[in-house]
Order: C-alpha cells, then structure tokens, then sequence
C-alpha cells in the first residue's frame, strides 16, 4: 500500500522530511477494523511527533490522526461495525498513522462517518471532536443546563477552538468568550457562535474591561498557555476551572491557589494509549456528534483542502500549519494509484 512516512526528525522544508513509501498492507484482528482511507487532516500533533519522535530501528514512522474511509476486513472479536461501514476516527497515538491507504484500529476509538458530510468534510474532525468534548465535559464537567456563567477558549480559531466553541454554544448555556487576533478569524468565531470575541494580541483583562465581561467560571488555553498564564490567574472566577491542551515547557499553578482553581490537563490520545476501562467513550463522542452533524446542529471545520494525499502536499500542509495563521482544518483526500 501506498503511504508517508519518515525516518529522521527534519525541519519541514527538507524533502526528506515526510516521503512517499510502500508499506505492507496492515491486518486486522481482535477488537481491530481495517480502514481504507478516503480523507485525513492534519493536527499541530502531526508536526510536534515528525520533529521531535525518533523513529525506532529502520523501520518507517508513519503518523496522522484524523481519517474517514471504509471498513474493509474486520477482526474476529469485532462487534459494532460491519465491512462496507463508513467510519471516522482520531486513532492511537503508540500506533502507526492514517498517512496510509490502509490503517488498522480498536473499534472502541472509531464512530459512523456523519452520513451527511463528505469524507474530506467529515476528515476535519474527529481529533479536534474529541478534545473539546472531553475537555468540556470529561475535564471541566461543565453543566449543560447553568446559564449564568461563562467560558473563555485562548486561541478559539483553530482545530479545537472552532468545534469546541460550536459545542459549547448548542449543549450548554455558557456564555461564550472568545479569543482571535484577525478580522477573518474573528468573523469565523462569530460566526460560529461566539458571543463575544476579543484580541488575545492585547492583555486579557484589558479587552475584559473593554467589552464589560463577566469574570469566567472556565477558561481554556489551546494555545500560547505561557504567553497568557499570568492574564488567565487574573481573569478566572474564584473556585472557577481552567484546562489547557498546548505544552508549555514549564507551568506555575500555585498562584491559582489564592482562588482555589482546578488545573486540568487534556489528551485525547490517553484512552487508547492506557487501554482505560471508559475507552469506548470515544465511540460514543464520535456517534454522539455524528448525529448532532446529520440534524444540522454543528458543522464542518473544514479550512481548507490541500489535495492528494502525498508527500509533497503533507510537507505543504505541515508547513502552513505550523505558521499558526490556519482557520479551522487543512485536509487532504485520495491517493494517486
């Protein structure tokens, strides 16, 4: 089969840093359903493990965690799917990626592909879905009936952001700040349900004073966490929660602890990767907001679509990616046979 891999961690504007290659065409047994894909999306995970994993031995690394296809061949203890199901999935972070025609996967972590979407359209969101599901209601256990408090999500336009403000806005009744520094993205967030969108290129609590706004009960970093630490300890609601998904290389929470602030700490690879007792969560997320896509209740984030899935459009991709101007999701679709 046809895929993309690499062996050395290279920057991106090294051709060699993600190659087209031939791979064995995977198998699938026990609780696995093979996959043949059909559209991927690329995450900031995709480049952070390129650049910085060491590939074992001489065998290829392949990595993505984002993909639509078609259950081909299904393992002999494998009972929610059917060959010929359309699926949708993030996959497992310790096994090999979706940068692959064929892939194999737990069933457990995979949900129906929303009937309504195309695959590139659907390939935007499974990671993304997850994070801000688990984030929202794993991590903070926000309720879905207060409406008296608010939210703020630091950094909202991206993957995660432009999911998690649509979760937020139609399963709760949060009060939804967000932040951007462009009109384009700020426009997309509004369009999307922010109630209010301020400028994270400005102190926090200056645009906070600015629009009048409520001390947040939540916050959400999804990115720069470092940068905006000391303006998210000033902001925050006493006895309010605050998560982040980035990785800082060092975060002080002690000066949350005059306000008693919860810290959380999102990863949606943690429950593949520890075979957690709730692993079949993810299953459910994903058929939970397939159904919310199919009765127009959330939409695609979908950004923009780079083409066939090589090499050379992966390298593309990773490299706007990383610029960090990307609104909504980069997918890629179909392999040149």
């Amino acid at each position: 089969m046809k895929a993309v891999g690499y062996k050395e961690n290279l920057p991106i504007e090294d051709e060699n840093a993600l190659q087209d290659i031939e791979l064995n065409k995977p198998k699938a047994t026990g609780k696995d359903i093979l996959v043949e894909i059909k559209a991927i999306s690329v995450n900031p995970a995709d480049y952070k493990v390129r650049a910085n994993m060491p590939v074992q031995g001489d065998e290829w690394k392949v990595i993505g965690w984002d993909a639509t296809g078609i259950v081909t061949a299904i393992g002999e203890n494998v009972t929610l799917f059917n060959v010929g199901d359309e699926v949708w999935y993030a996959g497992d972070f310790t096994r090999q990626g979706s940068y692959a025609q064929y892939q194999v996967v737990d069933e457990r972590i995979v949900g129906k592909k929303p009937s309504s979407l195309s695959y590139a359209e659907a390939a935007a969101l499974p990671l993304t879905t997850l994070t801000a599901y688990e984030m929202l209601f794993d991590r903070l256990q926000v309720s879905k009936d207060d409406a008296n408090k608010s939210i703020l999500i630091i950094g909202a336009a991206g993957g995660v952001g432009s999911i998690m403000v649509q979760l937020a806005k139609k399963l709760t009744k949060l009060n939804i700040i967000a932040t951007a520094s462009r009109e384009e993205t700020t426009d997309w967030l509004k369009e999307l349900g922010a109630d209010t969108v301020i400028n994270h290129r400005n102190k926090l609590s200056e645009e906070f004073e600015k629009y009048s706004l409520p001390a947040p009960e939540y916050v959400v970093s999804l990115n720069g966490t470092e940068q905006h630490i000391d303006e998210i300890v000033k902001l925050i609601k006493p006895q309010g929660k605050f998560g982040f998904i980035d990785d800082p290389k060092v975060l002080n929470v002690m000066p949350f602890k005059g306000k008693a602030v919860s810290t959380h700490i999102e990863l949606m690879f943690t429950r593949a990767m520890f075979q957690t007792e709730d692993m079949i969560e993810q299953h459910n997320i994903l058929n939970k907001v397939s159904q919310l896509i199919d009765n127009g209740t959330i939409r695609t984030t979908l950004g923009e679509n780079f083409g066939t899935i090589n090499a050379e459009n992966l390298r593309k991709a990773h490299a706007f990616l990383e610029t960090g101007n990307a609104k909504g999701k980069i997918v890629l679709e179909g392999f040149l046979m």
